[in-house]
C-alpha cells in the first residue's frame, strides 16, 4: 500500500466495502484540544473512527521526552485494536491540518507492525471539496488485536543518540519548524529559541502544493535534492509531530534511512547542557 492515497482510491475502497480498511479522523487543535472530536461529531469520512492527539498518540508531558511523547506501544495497540485495527487493516489517516496529525499515526503504525497504512491525501478538506460524502454516524467496530511488531526501521532516536550524531558527516538532522523558529528569531511555543547545531531546515508544510496536496515524488526529489541517499537522516520538529510528514516526503523521494527524534526541540531545550545553535545553517528549498 502506498503512504499517501486519493479521495477517489478511497472512495472506491469505501463503495465496494473493503473489510481491511479502517478510516481514522485525526483532526485536532493545540489550542483548542476538543475542536477536533468536536468536528468529527459534526461530520467525518463514511466509517471513520476518531482519535486523539494528545490521548491516545501521546504520553503525559513528563520532564524529559518533549510536549508529545511516544505513546506507550502496548496502550496505543490495545486503543487501535479497539477501534478495528489490526496488524493486518489498511489504514486510510486524514485530518485537516495538511497531513501533519495524520503522518503522525502513519509513523506510529509503521512504528508498531501495521505496514499498511496511508495518509489521504488533501485531508478532510478535498474530500469535501469533491463532492464526497460524509456522515454524522459514529461507528460501533468490532475490537481487533493488533500484536505489536516494532520495526527497526521506523526506530525513534532519543536525545543521547542525537548528541552522538552531531558533527557525523553520515548523519544529516532536518529540523521540520518554519525558518523564523529554526534561526531562533522566533519561538511562541517553547522556552528556548535555536536549533540543533548542525540541522539543516527543511519546513514540513513545503512537501505539499498549493491546494494543499501533496507534491508529486519528482518534486519531493527535487525538494530534498541536497540530501544524498545514502544518508542517515534524522528529523524533528518541536515536539515530535510535524516531523512526521517531512519523514513520509522522504520515504516518497526514496530515503530509507530515516528516523524520528520523537522528543525534538522540546526534549533537547530539557537538558539544559545541550547545545543550541541560532541563525541560519542552511534552509530548504522553498
Amino acid at each position: 500500500m502506498q503512504h499517501i492515497v486519493s479521495s477517489d482510491w478511497l472512495a472506491g475502497e469505501i463503495k465496494r466495502n473493503n473489510k481491511n480498511l479502517v478510516i481514522v479522523d485525526t483532526r485536532f487543535n493545540l489550542s483548542n484540544p476538543n475542536e477536533g472530536y468536536k468536528q468529527y461529531l459534526e461530520g467525518h469520512l463514511p466509517g471513520a473512527v476518531y482519535v486523539d492527539l494528545e490521548k491516545h498518540l501521546s504520553a503525559p508531558i513528563d520532564k524529559h521526552g518533549g510536549r508529545h511523547p511516544l505513546p506507550q506501544v502496548d496502550k496505543l495497540a490495545k486503543k487501535l485494536g479497539d477501534l478495528g485495527i489490526s496488524n493486518d487493516s489498511h489504514v486510510v489517516i486524514y485530518d485537516d491540518q495538511g497531513g501533519m496529525n495524520a503522518s503522525r499515526l502513519w509513523w506510529l503504525l509503521n512504528y508498531i507492525g501495521v505496514s499498511n497504512a496511508a495518509v489521504l491525501d488533501g485531508g478532510f478538506k478535498k474530500w469535501t471539496i469533491e463532492n464526497n460524502s460524509i456522515t454524522t454516524v459514529v461507528p460501533n467496530p468490532s475490537p481487533k488485536t493488533l500484536l505489536p511488531q516494532l520495526n527497526n526501521e521506523w526506530k525513534s532516536v532519543n536525545h543521547f543518540d542525537v548528541q552522538k550524531k552531531l558533527n557525523q558527516t553520515d548523519t544529516i538532522l532536518i529540523d521540520s519548524r518554519e525558518n523564523p523558529r529554526y534561526l531562533g528569531e522566533f519561538e511562541p511555543i517553547d522556552a528556548v529559541a535555536g536549533h540543533i547545531p548542525g540541522a539543516k531546515n527543511y519546513f514540513w508544510k513545503d512537501v505539499l502544493n498549493k491546494e494543499g496536496s501533496w507534491k508529486e515524488s519528482e518534486a519531493l526529489i527535487t525538494h530534498f535534492s541536497d540530501i544524498p541517499l545514502d544518508k542517515e537522516i534524522i528529523v524533528y520538529c518541536g515536539s515530535g509531530v510535524s516531523a512526521c510528514p517531512n519523514i513520509l516526503a522522504l520515504k516518497e523521494a526514496g530515503y530509507s534511512n530515516v528516523k524520528l527524534y520523537a522528543g525534538s526541540w522540546s526534549d533537547w531545550i530539557s537538558y539544559p547542557d545541550n547545545p543550541i545553535a541560532v541563525g541560519n545553517e542552511r534552509v530548504g528549498d522553498k
